[in-house]
């Protein structure tokens, strides 16, 4: 019998992937809900597992789904009843428990780790936000983003932006985003990063082929348009993201430097830092803020859910304005903004 509290993770986690355009991973976690599974120690360890098992917190549906989905992208005969193949339920349910018998193993050990991305398209905002610090300060911008993982978005100056009949950011981009646009165009402004660098706690390095599987593979099966931008924006990675506490790592970051706009962000990621975490880096960012001059200007950006139900947030500070700016909401996966802008 599915635990009851894991029968809910399960369910929650298919409407919440349904609601993202993605009605195979809806399928697929209510099968785990719903289905009987195969008596293993890899049953055993998932049935027993305790705390809150969502994707707000331990992610297990999440992590499941990530394992299966590199069986199939390692060539596993798994991929027989992944998209773009239209298996059946029962077809689709009798593979997985085939898979989670004979790779046991592998399963077991992809479960030991939360699901990490990087997804692309939340870089359409980053890409906004360089302009409007561009366009306000007219200096290079200093990079630091916290939880970075695989760092694909410190790269966002070399991706381009198709929004309002214009071309934001590089003209010859290997990796285009396209979100659908509410809202004025950003400013026109000559965006130039001087540096990069960001942090996580398990960083990965896409330029290593198993790091580079589990940024794919968490992507989601049917939709191949994430993995086609994920692939392109690994051909071009070139950054650097150090393993650490993000907070205590910022700490050494924070050296105002002539002539240098330092942006320090993050997109969902802020929400897993602990609340003690959260409150120790606002104390710190708001102090270095209170130091920020016109030659050396401090600008912090968040994309990040606040209890409202349409996508998560876009705020951004900036210092020594001592400003706080709306600009507006993103879906969580990049596909839509709703852009206030500032100038």
């Amino acid at each position: 019998m599915i635990p009851a509290r894991l029968v809910h993770a399960f369910d929650l986690q298919a409407g919440h992937c349904e609601a993202l355009g993605s009605p195979f991973m809806g399928k697929l976690c209510h099968l785990f809900a719903g289905r009987d599974w195969p008596k293993n120690a890899l049953r055993s360890r998932i049935f027993a597992w305790d705390g809150d098992l969502s994707g707000a917190a331990q992610s297990i549906p999440l992590r499941l789904a990530g394992g299966l989905h590199a069986l199939v992208l390692k060539g596993h005969r798994l991929a027989a009843v992944y998209p773009p193949q239209n298996a059946s339920d029962d077809e689709l349910w009798a593979a997985v428990c085939a898979a989670f018998v004979s790779e046991e193993a592998f399963l077991d050990a992809w479960m030991d780790s939360p699901p990490q991305t990087n997804e692309v398209r939340r870089a359409a905002v980053l890409i906004a936000v360089g302009h409007v610090l561009a366009a306000r300060f007219g200096m290079p911008l200093r990079l630091s983003e916290l939880g970075a993982s695989g760092g694909l978005n410190l790269m966002w100056d070399r991706y381009g932006l198709d929004v309002c009949g214009a071309r934001f950011g590089r003209a010859d981009a290997n990796v285009v985003l396209t979100p659908d646009w509410n809202g004025v165009a950003p400013p026109r402004a000559g965006v130039v990063v001087a540096d990069r660098r960001g942090v996580d706690l398990n960083p990965l390095n896409p330029r290593d082929a198993m790091d580079a599987l589990r940024l794919r593979a968490y992507l989601w099966p049917d939709q191949p348009d994430r993995l086609q931008r994920t692939e392109a924006a690994i051909a071009g990675f070139d950054a650097t993201v150090d393993r650490g506490d993000a907070i205590e790592w910022l700490a050494a970051q924070l050296d105002g430097e002539d002539g240098v706009c330092h942006l320090i962000y993050h997109t969902i990621a802020w929400q897993y830092f602990p609340a003690e975490v959260q409150a120790r880096g606002k104390a710190m960012i708001e102090a270095e803020g209170a130091k920020a001059t016109t030659e050396a200007p401090l600008a912090w950006f968040g994309m990040e859910p606040d209890g409202n139900d349409k996508g998560a947030a876009m705020t951004l500070r900036i210092w020594p304005d001592g400003i706080t700016v709306d600009l507006g909401r993103v879906d969580f996966h990049g596909r839509w903004v709703d852009w206030k802008g500032w100038t």
